[in-house]
């Protein structure tokens, strides 16, 4: 496929990890799925952070083993749960590092009413203030629409709020349809929002953890997808090689549109992440 073989209009690759329990799932980690997709030679490796910073020690021990292998790594920063003092002095060690970018995510919404709602906004407004031009700085977009979102119309101005506010590129929310992707660039469009949107890949590999993330996410496993993978329920070889063909497909409908990268959420795993980089024709290194 011509996409990712012409050097010059090659989409970006990056992929996603979560972070390990403890310094040894880090090792096998960096041992195994990074160095195994470290061979598509990727823009970045992006590091999640759990909820109300709860794996905020074990993302910068990721990310700090990421750069001292030689790799760009993003790291997600939420501010639900912290102080300004604490998201500075974090972002400031990740400065320090060489970090270049930063992925801005809403934090955990206080359940205390009286409290002040955050939004991934209101990071990125403090980041870029903070620290002019010294990061770029990335937000998620949901071109099926946030769950919390009334509207499409809502949802894109909250979008277009954080664009405003100084983020410079976006990445999707994983998807099934092309459309979904086609419809939220033209809503960009019309309301004047240029940013580049890379996609979000989550390949199909476990049946069951693929309906929870979903119903979390509000993501939307179309109908034909859901009754085509019951049909592999008891053949999880089966279910990986369709899985790896239908996300093949998408990901070069997507290529086809301008889609400017694809960002894989890998799960830690490498397999058919790897397998579907090869039949886009990302070369190996």
């Amino acid at each position: 496929m011509s996409h990712a073989n012409d050097t010059a209009t090659r989409p970006s690759l990056s992929f996603e990890f979560f972070p390990p329990k403890d310094d040894a799932g880090i090792d096998r980690l960096m041992s195994g799925t990074a160095s195994r997709l470290s061979a598509f030679d990727p823009e970045y490796f992006s590091v999640t952070s759990g909820a109300g910073g709860s794996t905020r020690e074990g993302t910068q021990a990721l990310v700090e083993k990421l750069v001292r292998s030689g790799a760009n790594a993003v790291p997600h920063l939420s501010v639900g749960g912290s102080t300004d003092a604490e998201v500075g002095r974090l972002v400031e060690h990740y400065r320090n590092l060489g970090i270049q970018r930063i992925l801005c995510l809403r934090g955990d919404q206080p359940s205390d009413g009286n409290q002040h709602a955050v939004f991934a906004r209101d990071l990125v407004e403090q980041l870029h203030q903070r620290f002019p031009g010294q990061f770029e700085l990335s937000v998620a977009a949901y071109p099926e629409i946030h769950p919390d979102s009334a509207s499409a119309e809502e949802d894109m101005r909250y979008f277009a709020a954080k664009v405003h506010a100084g983020a410079s590129s976006a990445i999707t929310q994983y998807f099934y349809s092309p459309d979904a992707y086609e419809y939220f660039m033209e809503r960009c469009e019309k309301a004047g929002v240029h940013i580049p949107v890379h996609v979000g890949v989550m390949p199909i590999t476990n049946i069951d953890s693929l309906q929870r993330f979903s119903a979390k996410a509000g993501a939307d496993i179309p109908r034909w997808l859901s009754k085509s993978m019951a049909g592999y329920a008891d053949d999880e070889k089966g279910l990986v090689s369709f899985g790896v063909e239908v996300v093949t497909n998408l990901c070069e409908k997507l290529l086809t549109m301008g889609a400017p990268g694809l960002h894989f959420y890998t799960l830690n795993r490498w397999g058919a992440s790897s397998q579907i980089c090869r039949n886009l024709g990302f070369p190996e290194h």
